[in-house]
This record gives C-alpha cells, structure tokens and sequence, in this order.
C-alpha cells in the first residue's frame, strides 16, 4: 500500500503529520509492551506527540518494566535503582503508527521503543529482546519468516473471578453447551462480533488470514499472516486488544488465558517458523530436492535441547502449565513429526518454500515477542552447535515420557540456569524477568483455592 493518495488506514509513508491530519486524530496512544505483553504507555494530544517525535522528549519511568500482572510493582535486584524510578526514553515506532478503533473516533496506536537517556537501548523492553535475536541471524545472513495462530474464548462476563466461566449467548439465544470444534454453524453464531473484529483488524491494518471455531465452548482461532518477526509480535498483541473491545461491545468477554475453564481445552498461539537467505529469499530449511536440509535438523534440535530449559517464555504464568497436560489438546511434550498434533513440535505438509516447524507449547497468555524470540534462539543455538534432532515420533506422542517442566517453579530453576539462552538474551532482561516472575509465583503461592477450601476444610 502506498500512503499517498489513498485512503489506506496504516501509515506507510514518511510525514506522520500530513497521516494524521488525514484521519483527523486528535490522540495517539504510545504503546510500550511490558514483561507479560501488556502494553503500557501514554495517550497524548496529537500536537504534543507531534512536538515529542520532534524533541525526543516522551518519557515513561523504568518501572514500567518491574510490574507484575496483579499491577503491584515487583521492585528491582537495585533497590537504590527502584526507589529512584529513572525515565526511559520512549521513541515512537513510527512505522507502526495505525487508527485505534475500538477506542472511538480519532485515536491512534503508535508502538513505541524504550531507550536509557544516552540512546543506548533499553534491553529489558520484549522488542528490543526480540530485535537481539534477529541480528543474530542477520550476521548469518538469515531472515526468520514467523507466523503465530492466536486461540481464544469468548464468554460470559464474569463480575465474579471466583465464580467458573460460561459460554455467552450467542445469536440463536442459548450458550453452547459442547463441543463444536470447526462447525460453521457454530462459528456463525458469534458473527456479530466476528464482524466487528473483521472490521477492527482492517481498520488497523492488521492482515488476519482464517478464523475457525476450536474444540472449546465458544473457542475461536485466528491465523495472521506469516511475515517478519517484530511486525508479527505487534499484530497479536493488536488483535488482544481489538478483540476484548469488540467483545465488550457485543456483550461479552474474549480471554487468552491459557486454561480459562478446567474441562475444555486450552488456549494456544502455535508459532510456525522458517529461515529464509536474507539476500535471495531462497528457503533453507528445504534443499532443491524437497528434502530436510541439515540446518532444519539442528534447528529442530536445538528446539528440542532448548524450549525445555525456557519454558517461561512460552508458558509465563502459573495458569499455563495447567494447559500443558497430556490429553488436553496441547503438547506435554518436545518431539517432533510431520503432521502430528500430539508432538511439541509438528512439521506441517508441504513443498519447499513452505517448509517450517511449529512450535506448539506456547500458550495464548505467552508475550508474542518473547515466545517467538525464545523460539528463534533455541533453533539459531541448535544449528550453531549442530544438533541432531531425535528419531521421528509416531503415534500418540502423549504416551512419550516429558521432559518438560511441571510447575512454574521448576520452570524457572530451570529458566535461571539456562546458560547459552542467558548469555545471549543478556543479564537486564534476564534479571527484570525473573523478578516478575518470580514475584507473581509468590503471590500466586500466597492464595488459599476453593479446591483446598472443598477437600481439605472439613477433612484432614
């Protein structure tokens, strides 16, 4: 699309404020997305963002980095450095810049990048994480194509967080009450505010492929289109966003929690991956013969030795591993297989140029730029130490033996110790993370369930 001359409603051009003008906005929202993918940030008056992208002047304190997901502050390994809170600076992403329609008339969304007050980068921020990654392929002369799959549920509003979630009412006026994983009848059920998503993600600029009705009560699944890795990461943590919105007006909540409802399937964004030559955009994971090449076996293999040992990144929240449970319509596991759903990593069909793996173990509640750079790096490390893939899964892989960590805190033991991933993801990232987690870990930990309540109360 060509910004010039047309009515598209993504910038694409070099003058931000002829854009804006154009689609009378009178107030762009400066996103910046924290640890757990929530996007903090600024709303300003498109005059004064004008004057900050002029200045340099748009500042958002460090801490927006140190917040858990209850919104407590999780502090810092410094203390002196998080009672002192000092400014980030924030630089607008400008690329990124896009009508918010499902904030009203005249708003925008611009992703913006934090940076020390020197320029250099603020390598706790998830983008900048993810952009480390890529240069490292990008020394290689690669280009890393991704393309995540987003699961999500639509229900009830819920006032009540101890009461269970329920399906909403959709257009026939009853909720559903079983399965009807790819029904289209289903699907048209919702189509409301299927709709009104549509609508939401064109106005965006957001290219969404297919959408389908999964296995879960009211469990919708969208495609986004394969492309670039940061673009990608922005676009799911976009359609969140335009999805709760569209979901709110038509009556209803939308949740990417990983395992909402305890006996319905969990919620998933399965990442698909190739490498491509940067320069000719040949494929490497496929030789001219359609075979596997040797770089797609020590890719696979690194993913296999690494995703193991990273497990926060894909599965961020002690919710998460409630969803990675044999049986339970998700991996428990780090094999591999063409076409096989029950491995952690499939190897879809197809010919050369579509060549890739997917990784399936990260949930819906993962942060799209750490997940998709966790990945990366687990398969850049398997071919730069030429690892060998394991022998074909066949079967029901769930029968197989996991490796996997069970709880969140094995998974960050785990996490923590991960040398390789570690020292390439770098001791600002790693720290800040861990003490988010960790912090959330020990709240979690600190709460009695209504599970204890029923069978241990009156009993033990």
């Amino acid at each position: 699309m060509q910004d010039k001359n047309t009515n598209t409603t993504l910038f694409t051009g070099k003058d931000p404020k002829s854009w804006l003008a154009q689609h009378v906005i009178t107030e762009v929202e400066c996103l910046v997305p924290d640890m757990n993918g929530v996007l903090r940030g600024k709303a300003l008056p498109t005059a004064k963002f004008l004057k900050a992208l002029e200045d340099r002047a748009l500042y958002l304190p460090s801490s927006a980095f140190l917040v858990s997901i209850d919104g407590r502050y999780s502090g810092s390994i410094d203390e002196g450095f998080a009672y002192q809170d000092p400014d980030m600076r924030m630089v607008p992403d400008v690329s990124t810049l896009c009508l918010a329609p499902g904030g009203g008339a005249g708003k925008a969304y611009v992703f913006a990048d934090a940076f020390h007050m020197d320029g250099r980068p603020w390598m706790a921020s998830p983008r900048h994480v993810l952009r480390a990654v890529l240069d490292l392929y990008r020394q290689r002369g690669w280009r890393a194509v991704v393309a995540p799959e987003v699961e999500f549920y639509l229900t009830a509003p819920n006032p009540n967080p101890d009461q269970p979630l329920t399906a909403p009412v959709g257009a026939n006026g009853r909720a559903e009450g079983s399965q009807h994983p790819y029904d289209m009848v289903a699907l048209e059920e919702f189509e409301p505010v299927i709709r009104r998503v549509y609508d939401y993600a064109a106005a965006a600029g957001l290219p969404l492929d297919t959408l389908i009705h999964e296995s879960g009560t009211a469990q919708l699944e969208i495609n986004l289109l394969h492309g670039d890795a940061v673009p990608l990461a922005d676009q799911v943590l976009l359609f969140k966003r335009l999805t709760r919105q569209a979901a709110q007006q038509s009556g209803m909540h939308a949740t990417f929690m990983a395992k909402p409802i305890a006996a319905q399937a969990g919620s998933s964004m399965h990442l698909h991956m190739s490498v491509v030559d940067e320069k000719t955009g040949a494929a490497l994971f496929a030789s001219a013969d359609d075979a596997d090449t040797e770089m797609f076996d020590h890719f696979i293999g690194g993913l296999q030795k690494y995703v193991p040992e990273i497990m926060p990144l894909f599965a961020p929240n002690v919710n998460s591993f409630r969803r990675i449970r044999p049986n339970h319509s998700a991996p428990a596991n780090i094999e591999w297989s063409h076409d096989n759903r029950s491995c952690g990593l499939r190897v879809p069909a197809g010919g050369r140029a579509a060549r890739r793996v997917e990784n399936r173990l990260p949930g819906a509640d993962c942060n799209p730029y750490l997940a998709i750079a966790g990945s990366l790096l687990a398969g850049y490390l398997g071919v730069e130490q030429k690892l060998a893939r394991s022998v074909e899964a066949s079967g029901n892989a769930y029968k197989i033996k996991s490796t996997l960590p069970k709880t969140m805190e094995e998974a960050l033991d785990r996490f923590t110790a991960c040398e390789p991933v570690r020292a390439l993801l770098g001791e600002d990232f790693y720290q800040t993370y861990l003490r988010v987690k960790s912090v959330e870990l020990d709240l979690f930990q600190s709460v009695v369930t209504s599970w204890e309540r029923d069978h241990l109360l009156l009993k033990v």
